[in-house]
């Protein structure tokens, strides 16, 4: 499972997901209110916390579908 900073900084960019809700490794992000303008700044915080680079392949839709998808690509990153 991930850390509480991933979490947290998830958790800012999902507006439809209430405070009490756990968020899930498989939850649609999406569904939960993930646009286009949060991945980009998700993105740089991720990458900003972590000290790591997304490499251009790491940057598709599919990376950011979930929480678990989006965790395992950051822990790939930051082991390269």
């Amino acid at each position: 499972m991930w850390d509480e900073r991933f979490e947290e900084l998830l958790r800012s960019y999902v507006p439809f997901l209430s405070a009490d809700e756990p968020l899930e490794e498989d939850t649609d992000l999406r569904d939960l209110g993930l646009d286009s303008m949060g991945t980009v700044e998700l993105l740089a915080q991720l990458e900003a916390a972590y000290d790591v680079r997304f490499v251009d392949e790491a940057l598709t839709m599919e990376t950011f579908a979930s929480p678990g998808v989006l965790w395992k690509t950051l822990q790939e990153m930051s082991s390269s």
